[in-house]
């Protein structure tokens, strides 16, 4: 299952959803309303959220197993290096291999003080590099110390996650690059909004790739989040780093909403709508975010060319 998927991330178009556990003890909802629409039919995989912003939710390892249990697709498993020391991360991979979760999307994660749990405190024993560097040791037969483990794990893909934009761009590349050397299959950017932007991605990828030396195709796999409303936009403008929302883009939202919420709705999707299919074009290698608003990707992916 996972040897074809990485197979057709290099070599074909590539789709998967992000999915996000709810606070609650079970998962099984989120993957009926999937079913409902069909979603599971419409894309080549999926991943799972690690508690985003802090906000403690379902763990995303057995979300992972479950989704790959139902829909027998492939299902990264979002990995942060905020809520875990070096035994608990890799503990937790190990014991995941064994039931087939074997693609990892490896984070830093965010900062423990906005936790809704009290007094919670980040562990932060390194950065993503550091689980990527523990996923290359588990492909050799070793754990993070240099020690042999008792058996070879079946072979794990580790994803790892990048900017869409910086003011900087050649400081963007670097840690690009950098993701690379650990060992990144993929790398999977923040949401974009412009061609331009996903022009430019592109660009300092393939140097990226040149200046790591890896000469097994690691790929770039560009983030989507659509959006219908002008407080999304201004959301993701103001508090998500690495996201940039064109002024082209939230005017169009704010002249909308003036005249009502259904005209602002119904620019936003046209506008959505007409980015996937720009991006898609240039790059078929999209990765869709959409905080479970599964019936909006739904209409989204209907609607593409």
């Amino acid at each position: 299952m996972f040897e074809d998927f990485i197979e057709k991330l290099k070599n074909e178009a590539f789709l998967t959803l992000e999915t996000t556990p709810k606070h609650s003890p079970v998962f099984t909802p989120v993957l009926d309303r999937i079913e409902e629409l069909g979603l599971d039919k419409m894309v080549d995989g999926f991943s799972v959220t690690d508690s985003p912003l802090a906000k403690m939710k379902y763990s995303s390892l057995f979300a992972t197993l479950k989704l790959q249990e139902r829909f027998k697709k492939p299902t990264l498993a979002t990995i942060s290096m905020r809520d875990k020391n070096k035994i608990a991360l890799q503990s937790g991979i190990l014991g995941a291999n064994e039931f087939d979760v074997r693609a990892i999307l490896a984070l830093t994660g965010d900062s423990a003080s906005a936790s809704d749990q009290p007094k919670t405190k980040g562990v932060f024993e390194g950065n993503s590099t550091m689980l990527l560097d523990m996923v290359k040791c588990f492909n050799g037969g070793i754990d993070y110390a240099g020690k042999a483990l008792d058996e070879k794990p079946k072979k794990i893909y580790a994803f790892a996650v990048a900017n869409a934009y910086a003011k900087n761009p050649k400081n963007l590349q670097k840690k690009m690059k950098l993701k690379l050397e650990h060992g990144a299959t993929a790398i999977i950017t923040q949401p974009i909004y412009s061609l331009e932007n996903a022009k430019l991605l592109l660009e300092m990828f393939e140097v990226a790739k040149e200046e790591s030396g890896r000469r097994d195709n690691p790929q770039l796999i560009f983030g989507y989040f659509p959006i219908t409303k002008l407080r999304t936009a201004q959301f993701l403008s103001a508090h998500v780093p690495g996201v940039h929302v064109p002024k082209s883009f939230t005017n169009a939202l704010f002249e909308a909403k003036k005249i009502s919420d259904e005209e602002q709705e119904k620019i936003g999707f046209e506008l959505s709508v007409n980015l996937f299919n720009d991006i898609y074009t240039l790059h078929p290698k999209m990765h869709i975010m959409a905080a479970n608003n599964f019936g909006l990707v739904k209409r989204i992916l209907d609607a593409k060319k």
